[in-house]
């Protein structure tokens, strides 16, 4: 279904599927899939763990679909998942990686681990978790916000919570965080 300007329109696809409309539910995979991609992109540096994140999101939406309610617009549901996707492929990543001794020196370089821009973002996943263990809410909060770039109006919707707390949580998890990021040179 397509609106004016001949976009598909999500809110009313994403509907159709949690109705259990299987054909719906293809093409809502097929219209999210460059965003899922972008989102996850953005916490993973590395192309190959994006698109682990991004193929674990896109499942998680066929299958959770029916949990969207449309309280919310659906790509700020689909910005949860997808950043808790990445987030969950992070954690696995390192798992794999603490499991596998390291004997020798790689014959490549990692990028996900010499790339200052990837170091500051897996500073930052992290940090993330640490805060998750202790304050999922206020880690949940600060991704939609700082990574994903959600307004906290679009939040306090997707997380069904007052406009007032969204910006408490987001603003206790940025204090939380600070001393656990390096500070680059």
């Amino acid at each position: 279904m397509e609106d004016q300007t001949g976009q598909v329109d999500l809110d009313e696809l994403a509907l159709r599927a949690a109705a259990g409309d299987s054909a719906a539910i293809e093409d809502l995979l097929a219209a999210i899939q460059p965003r899922v991609r972008r989102i996850c992109g953005r916490m993973l540096l590395h192309p190959q763990d994006a698109e682990e994140a991004t193929q674990d999101a896109l499942l998680l939406v066929a299958t959770k679909i029916h949990t969207f309610g449309g309280r919310s617009r659906f790509t700020t549901w689909l910005h949860a998942v997808a950043s808790n996707s990445a987030r969950s492929t992070y954690r696995s990543l390192k798992r794999r990686a603490s499991e596998h001794a390291v004997d020798e020196l790689p014959v490549y370089a990692d990028p996900r681990t010499t790339s200052v821009i990837a170091g500051s973002r897996l500073d930052l996943l992290d940090a993330l978790e640490v805060l998750a263990a202790s304050s999922p809410d206020q880690a949940e909060a600060l991704v939609l916000r700082d990574v994903q770039e959600l307004d906290y109006n679009e939040i306090a919707r997707l997380l069904d919570t007052p406009l007032g707390t969204i910006k408490a949580r987001i603003h206790h998890a940025r204090q939380a965080i600070r001393p656990l990021l390096r500070v680059q040179d």
